[in-house]
C-alpha cells in the first residue's frame, strides 16, 4: 500500500463480508469524519434499524443504480437515487440489507456539511435526497451520477475506491473556507463540559436563539437534540462492546439524570429498549436487525 495518502484504516473480513473504514486527508479533516467501503451480499435477515448519531451522510450504491426506500414498519417503498445525501436524524432508519451488496459512504464531521456542500444542513433534516440535487453547477459535474459511480468503479480495490472518493472530496473545498468558530466553540464545550444550552450560549456571548439557530443551519439539528444524541450514542457504544454494569450506573456515567430518562430516550432514538439492542446488536454498533 503506497505511504502517499495519510489515512487510518480498519479492515474487517468475513468472507464474503468487506468492511473498510479510513480517516480523510489532512485538508478534509476539517470537514469530513471518515469515508466507509462496504460489501456485504447475502445477509440473511432483510431489515435494519440503523440508530441516529447526530452526522450527515453521503451514501453511494456501487452494485446497482438505487437505493431502497424503506418505511418505518421495514416495508420496501419506492426506490432512491443510486447517490443519496442522508441528513441528520433524530431517530432510526430503516435500511434493505440488500443494499449492502456493495456500499461507499462518506460520514460528515457534525457542522461540516453547510459549508464543503453550499447548503443548510437543517434543510435536510430526516430527509434524504438525491446528491445530484446538490451539485447542480456544471464545474461539479464529476459528483453527478452515473459519472460519480463509474469514476470510482474504475479503482481496483476497496482502499483504491476510497483513494478516488478521496480526491473527488478534496475538489469541493472552497479556497480559504473554514468552519463555523461559533458552531466549533459550541459543539467544543457540549462535548467537554457538557453545558446545556443555556450555559454554552453565555460561554460564547450570544442569545440561546441565536446559538440554536446558527447550530440548526451548520449541524442540521437544534444543539438540544444533538447533546441528547452523543449521550444515547455514549450508552449504545457501551452496550455494543458488553459492558456489564447496571443500567442505573450506565445512564449516570452516559449523563443522564435517572434510568428512567435514559430508557426513554434510548426507545426515543432506536425504537427499541436497551435489552433488545444488547441482544440483537451485530457487527456494526448503530446497525440493529429487525428478524
Amino acid at each position: 500500500m503506497k505511504r502517499d495518502w495519510p489515512f487510518v484504516c480498519w479492515l474487517r473480513r468475513v468472507i464474503p463480508m468487506v468492511y473498510l473504514e479510513v480517516a480523510p486527508s489532512p485538508v478534509l479533516r476539517s470537514w469530513i469524519r471518515s469515508l466507509w467501503y462496504c460489501r456485504a451480499p447475502g445477509i440473511a435477515h432483510g431489515r435494519e434499524r440503523v440508530l441516529p448519531n447526530g452526522c450527515m451522510q453521503v451514501i453511494l450504491n456501487l452494485s446497482r443504480d438505487f437505493l431502497t426506500d424503506c418505511g418505518e414498519d421495514g416495508a420496501a417503498s419506492g426506490r432512491l437515487a443510486q447517490a443519496i445525501i442522508v441528513g441528520a436524524r433524530a431517530r432510526y432508519e430503516v435500511v434493505d440489507t440488500s443494499d449492502m451488496e456493495e456500499l461507499a459512504g462518506i460520514v460528515i464531521q457534525p457542522g461540516g456539511f453547510a459549508r464543503l456542500f453550499r447548503e443548510r444542513a437543517d434543510l435536510l433534516f430526516e430527509r434524504s435526497i438525491a446528491l445530484d440535487e446538490i451539485f447542480r453547477s456544471p464545474r461539479l459535474d464529476i459528483w453527478r451520477s452515473p459519472r460519480l459511480m463509474e469514476t470510482i468503479r474504475e479503482a481496483a480495490t476497496p482502499v483504491e475506491r476510497l483513494r478516488t472518493l478521496d480526491g473527488l472530496l478534496q475538489r469541493l473545498v472552497p479556497e480559504g473556507a473554514r468552519r463555523s468558530e461559533l458552531v466549533d466553540h459550541a459543539i467544543h464545550l457540549f462535548r467537554s463540559k457538557g453545558l446545556s444550552v443555556a450555559e454554552c450560549a453565555r460561554s460564547v456571548g450570544v442569545s440561546d436563539r441565536r446559538l440554536s439557530q446558527v447550530f440548526r443551519e451548520e449541524v442540521g439539528m437544534a444543539p438540544k437534540m444533538w447533546s441528547r444524541l452523543r449521550r444515547f450514542q455514549a450508552a449504545v457504544r457501551a452496550l455494543h462492546r458488553k459492558v456489564d454494569i447496571p443500567w442505573a450506573t450506565l445512564a449516570l456515567e452516559c449523563g443522564y439524570y435517572d434510568q428512567s430518562h435514559f430508557a426513554n430516550d434510548f426507545r426515543a432514538f432506536s425504537g427499541i429498549d436497551p435489552t433488545t439492542y444488547s441482544v440483537l446488536r451485530g457487527r456494526w454498533q448503530n446497525h440493529v436487525a429487525i428478524l
